[in-house]
């Protein structure tokens, strides 16, 4: 059984899944980590180099690769959920947990990060985040055994809260 943090980018996600795999003694896996260690080029030059749709499915071999371990705790990119045999490779052998934040809280934390390719053409980064949320939260919150929101926890709050129903569910001590 594996645990798949999912969530917009600026939610958590690395920190959160990383911090939570140490504490329950789980590996931890980064998926854009997989995808720019497979291809040598950051996410932002295989966007521009090679297109969104070409990285959208080096990230499906990597969260199927991902999913297909046992004791992980899976960090995903923003959009990976989005595509049917990615969410389906997730619940697979997973239990999915969305991490979310006020919009305000996500632009303040990845304002300005050249790391993060543009996924509209709005040239205003909080308009993005708006019109990107409306677009996925849906697909998040279907898929989602667990939500917690990150805007104003701490990390320890939310592994601690996370952690905490991991034990309802029988799957750690």
């Amino acid at each position: 059984m594996n645990i798949v943090v999912i969530g917009y980018r600026g939610t958590g996600k690395n920190v959160i899944a990383r911090t939570l795999a140490k504490k329950i003694g789980f590996s931890f896996l980064d998926t854009d980590k997989m995808v720019v260690k497979k291809t040598g080029l950051s996410i932002p030059e295989i966007f521009s180099q090679l297109g969104e749709p070409h990285f959208r499915d080096l990230e499906t071999e990597a969260i199927k690769e991902a999913c297909s371990n046992n004791n992980c705790v899976i960090a995903t990119g923003g959009g990976a959920p989005t595509r049917k045999q990615n969410s389906d490779a997730m619940k697979e052998n997973g239990i999915i947990v969305l991490l979310e934040a006020a919009p305000e809280v996500i632009y303040q934390r990845i304002k300005g990060d050249s790391n993060r390719p543009a996924l509209t053409n709005l040239n205003d980064e909080f308009k993005e985040i708006k019109v990107m949320l409306e677009k996925r939260n849906p697909t998040y919150h279907s898929l989602a055994n667990f939500v917690t929101d990150t805007s104003t926890k701490t990390v320890q709050q939310n592994v601690d809260e996370i952690i905490s129903f991991l034990r309802k569910k029988g799957v750690v001590q």
